[in-house]
Parts: structure tokens; sequence; C-alpha cells
């Protein structure tokens, strides 16, 4: 077993860092800054980030097939082009909400992005129930509607056979599975796969490693936890200085690091004291496990 170091590698401290995914064109990891209302690029040559300031909030960011980026921000699906800072809305959702935004997303292995909303919080985790629902864009630019009722849309995945669709619904404390449809996208045949204990707290953002094994930020919990969704085991911990980690992927040359983003709000002074690295990005290595590389929107 190789021996785990953490690395904070980015400490500008965002107040909700987010969507970790790694740009292999650019050899960068992008991020989030929910609150903070931007998309980061950090590059590991010269160990900074750059940054694009947005007019809401941006809950996650993917890849795209022909160049630039594909967002979420408010309650739009939007593209991104990052040389000229310049954002197109592509489409809008709930419509009928009047304080609702989009939180994680992910696009499919077939090139399609996934994303769900949720209510927009009063503080962190307290916020009015089942307000938000699961979509998807699709590569003609259209959007389907999964289903609502959800608390917090968060983490999700696929397995590597594609034929499982993974899913978090942060309040439920729960990772779930659904049986899943590459060449519709169709979902189907919710079950529970892993419950939370209590030190592990809030499950957030997710990711999978080439041994179809699921690894999930614990919010407030302070660790990526390592599940096989196959046994519904935890396999393993990995505990990070801060408590509020919010998602991982893997990037890096051969996928074989880990990233991790972390939040701040909510913290008081005496916390952040504590813990001064709040909201930073965080490189995991030597977990001995390699990454699937991100999928590019295909629109």
């Amino acid at each position: 077993m190789s021996s785990v170091s953490i690395e904070c590698v980015a400490g500008e401290g965002c107040r909700i860092g987010e969507s970790p995914v790694w740009d292999d064109r650019e050899g960068a990891l992008l991020y989030v800054d929910i609150t903070g209302r931007k998309v980061c690029r950090w590059s590991p040559v010269t160990r900074q980030a750059q940054a694009i300031a947005l007019d809401a909030p941006v809950s996650s960011v993917a890849l795209r097939q022909s160049g630039g980026y594909v967002i979420t921000l408010g309650t739009r699906f939007a593209a991104l082009k990052w040389k000229e800072g310049l954002v197109t809305t592509i489409a809008q959702v709930d419509k009928d909400k009047a304080n609702t935004r989009f939180n994680d997303g992910k696009v499919d292995p077939a090139g399609r992005y996934f994303a769900g909303t949720m209510a927009e919080e009063i503080r962190p985790a307290v916020l009015e129930r089942r307000q938000g629902s699961l979509y998807t864009l699709l590569p003609d630019l259209s959007v389907v509607k999964h289903f609502g009722q959800v608390d917090i849309s968060n983490g999700l995945d696929w397995s590597l056979d594609h034929r499982t669709f993974f899913y978090i619904d942060s309040l439920s404390y729960s990772v779930d599975a659904f049986d899943y449809d590459l060449q519709t996208g169709k979902i189907g045949n919710r079950r529970s796969i892993y419950k939370l204990e209590k030190e592990e707290s809030i499950p957030d953002g997710m990711c999978i490693d080439t041994e179809g094994k699921l690894w999930v930020a614990c919010y407030d919990g302070g660790r990526v936890i390592r599940l096989d969704p196959e046994t519904g085991k935890r396999l393993q911990t990995v505990k990070l200085p801060v408590d509020k980690t919010t998602s991982c992927c893997f990037g890096g040359k051969d996928y074989s690091e880990m990233f991790v983003t972390s939040a701040s709000d909510g913290m008081d002074k005496e916390w952040l004291s504590r813990q001064p690295q709040a909201g930073g990005i965080f490189k995991i290595t030597g977990l001995g496990v390699k990454g699937v590389p991100p999928y590019p929107f295909a629109g």
C-alpha cells in the first residue's frame, strides 16, 4: 500500500468550492466557487488559479467536445468560452420556482449533461425541502426532467459498464443507484447502496475509479470515503484538514491524483482560525488507484 499524502494546492479560500474536473487539453483542474460566483482553472505548472467571475451562483462545469466548457449557472445551462470570458445561455429550468438554483452536474458517457437543482440555502444545508429536480441537457440542447422532490441534488457518476447511474440527494444521507440505459439516457429502479454513518455527515460530490469503486466527499465530515457499490461496504476513509469537503475527482497526467474541493461558507472566525485551509483545493497522492477521465458534453 503506497502512503497517502495530502497537499493544499490552491488556498484562495473558496466560499463553496465544487465540481472539480480535470481538463486534459489544458493540463489543468477546473472547479467552481458557487457562492463566490466564479469558475476557476488551476495549473499544476504555474500553481496558480485563474478565475472568470459570473453574474449568478455557478455550481458545476464540464468539458465541451466542440471546445470551451458548459456550466450550470443559477437555473440555466450555459456555454462558457474561457479566453473571451463569454457566457451564452443554452436552456433554463425550474421556471415555475422562485428560489431554486442548480447544484452538482456531470456529463454521462454518451455526452449528455446531467445536473440537478435545490432550493437556495438559508444557511449551509438548511433550506426548503423537496424543491429540487434532476435534469439532463441533451446534445441537441433540449432538456429532459427525470424527477422532482429532491432536497439537495448532488454527486453523480456512472458505472464502468455504463449500466448503472449513481446519485446523491444529500439530505437522504444515502448513495443511490439506478438502472441506466446508455442509448436513451433513461434511469429507473432506484435503490440505496450505502447509508452514511453519523461521523461521515452529509454525502456531497462523488467520482468513480478504474476499479469501479465510488469516492464520496463528506460535507462536514472532513473526509472522502471509498465505497464498493456491489457490496455496499466502505473500503477506505481519507481524512482531510478541513471539515467542509465538498467534491472529488481524479486528475493529473495519468489520473492517479485525486483533487478535493472544500467550502468555508457557514464557518465563524474561530472555526476558520482552526482550519485556515477551509475553501482550499487539496491534492491527494498515493491512493494506488486511478480515475476515469471526464466525458465531454457532445452538444
